[in-house]
């Protein structure tokens, strides 16, 4: 770590990368210097949508307002105190969102402090315990740039549902949701027709780039996040954005593009305990979706702290992230030392993050504005809810867990894991995807770790079907290089969509099923795991994993 700190580090504004210019060093001709040959950072700040080739410039000059969002969303500011105020009373405010409506929001106000209930997911045992959450008090922010996003109105549907179950009129309803949508978008009219309070999202910045747009603002705002100290530091950061030296994005994003290119394409992400939570999980969402097409793509491997598995090997770049260090700090902590280290205020990384991402997709030649695998697992989903769906019998049955495997794989659970991890290959990465309750059966997520040791592999961690809306793109358009373990579960209790004629439970596992009809067309290896009954199957799984360990 010593000498990551003794190297010179490019800084703009609090916002300091530490070790990215060693990376590109270390490559046979610097990617940076090429970057810097060909005015990409002038090009880039002048949003020139001719940088990622003729077919990606109609997505590119739709696109690039993330770089200058921060400036017209000060034009928010006076509708969002006005709002806050208004909604005073409303303390318990519930983001229903997905992907980059969602991510950005968590991270602000986890960073911050900040109570926020994120509710991205399909679960009925979630939501329903949400909905049961200080109903009373509850703003719902409903976001969603397209408007038709199924979760988002989903979650939208049952909200409202129980506001007028709990006796409210329609009017005193529509005072506890806020939506922030694309102008023109259904959702738009749908607000208009509850009653709901409308703030327009920046239609020139897609989702995933909108984390200081109204997307993010919105419900940050109303969670008490003092939201114009992000503006702040985006504006004074965008300064760098045009320069050649004294830019941090532009060396994020070399150092991301050379790795990539010279096969170290796995990005381990954790956070060095200066200040910044969860940024990884945006950053995840980022990168993959946007460069996880044509067979390319950089996966990041979010990691629980610097000390678990994953933190480093063959083909993996380390990153640390955090807020701005005191002098002698070091970079990242615990015993693996990072390669590059990122700390800063959190509207500079927004915006540093976003840079180098698309500053790297020039350098790996592909669009970082269009997601076009997303798109598969809707319309599965959307085909087996309409009834175009078979109910294949597992191959075998242990306990509280039904196996379904491909043929020849081993019969018991133990077996059919070790096949599963045994076929990820030595520049391969293993995914572990669960259609479960983030909350009650949040545990399931330490099976990342313990795989990791197991497979000696890159091993990441999603929720269904939030997955969907990040990683879910690089899964299927990313290198064929993925072994997929999907979990999911029995539920209990169901929960109808009001107004849909299928239930929350029916949506989950139409998705779950919707994805691997989506990556078994392109002949990725799954092994899906159902837990007949949820905390008996996740100890015996835990019991399975740690024998292949033994």
């Amino acid at each position: 770590m010593g000498e990551l700190l003794a190297a010179p580090a490019e800084a703009a504004a609090g916002l300091a990368v530490y070790g990215a210019r060693a990376v590109d060093g270390d490559a046979p001709a610097s990617t940076r210097q090429a970057l810097v040959d060909a005015d990409v950072p002038g090009r880039l700040a002048a949003k020139d949508p001719t940088l990622w080739g003729p077919d990606a410039a109609a997505d590119a000059a739709a696109g690039l307002g993330w770089l200058d969002t921060h400036r017209r969303s000060r034009e928010l500011l006076p509708q969002l105190a006005e709002l806050t105020a208004e909604l005073g009373d409303l303390d318990h405010v519930v983001l229903a969102g997905m992907g980059g409506s969602s991510l950005a929001p968590e991270v602000i106000a986890r960073t911050t402090g900040r109570p926020l209930t994120v509710l991205d997911t399909t679960d009925p045992g979630q939501v329903r315990a949400t909905l049961a959450d200080r109903l009373e008090r509850t703003v719902v922010v409903v976001a969603s740039k397209s408007g038709a996003t199924v979760e988002t109105d989903s979650l939208r549907r049952a909200y409202w549902q129980a506001f007028l179950d709990a006796g409210m009129t329609e009017a005193e309803a529509g005072r506890h949701f806020v939506v922030v949508t694309d102008p023109g978008s259904p959702l738009e009219a749908v607000a208009a027709e509850m009653g709901a309070i409308m703030v327009p999202a920046d239609p020139e910045v897609g989702g995933r780039y909108s984390a200081l747009t109204a997307l993010g603002l919105v419900p940050c705002a109303l969670a008490g996040v003092p939201v114009t100290d992000l503006l702040d530091q985006a504006d004074a950061y965008a300064a760098s954005l045009g320069r050649t030296e004294d830019n941090p994005g532009l060396a994020l994003g070399a150092a991301l593009a050379t790795a990539a290119t010279a096969g170290r394409d796995k990005i381990a992400l954790f956070a060095d305990g200066t200040g910044v939570e969860g940024l990884g999980d945006w950053v995840e969402q980022l990168l993959a979706e946007s460069t996880g097409k044509d067979g390319l793509g950089i996966l990041p491997v979010v990691l629980e702290s610097p000390e678990h598995p994953g933190v480093t090997g063959p083909g993996v770049l380390t990153i640390s992230y955090g807020g701005a260090l005191a002098a002698g700090d070091v970079p990242g902590s615990g015993a693996a030392a990072p390669d590059v280290a990122v700390n800063g205020p959190l509207g500079a990384h927004f915006l540093a993050w976003e840079y180098a991402t698309a500053a790297a997709a020039i350098v790996l030649g592909v669009n970082p504005f269009d997601q076009p695998n997303v798109t598969e697992a809707k319309e599965h989903t959307s085909a087996i809810l309409a009834g175009d769906a078979s109910t294949p019998a597992p191959s075998s049955t242990e306990g509280a867990i039904e196996v379904y495997a491909p043929a020849g794989t081993p019969g018991d659970l133990a077996g059919a894991l070790r096949h599963l991890l045994d076929g990820v290959h030595d520049e391969g990465y293993l995914a572990v995807t669960a259609y479960l309750d983030r909350n009650a059966d949040a545990g399931v997520a330490q099976l990342r770790p313990l795989l990791a040791v197991a497979t000696g592999r890159p091993v990441t961690f999603g929720w269904g079907p939030r997955y969907l809306h990040s990683t879910g793109q690089y899964h299927k358009g990313g290198p064929p290089a993925g072994s997929f373990l999907q979990i999911t579960g029995t539920v209990d209790v169901d929960l109808p969509v009001p107004g849909k004629p299928y239930s929350f439970g029916e949506l989950q596992a139409a998705q779950a099923a919707g994805d691997r009809r989506a990556l078994s067309g392109r002949e990725r290896p799954m092994l899906r795991l159902h837990l007949t009954e949820r905390s008996a199957g996740l100890a015996q799984l835990f019991d399975a994993v740690g024998s292949l360990r033994a």
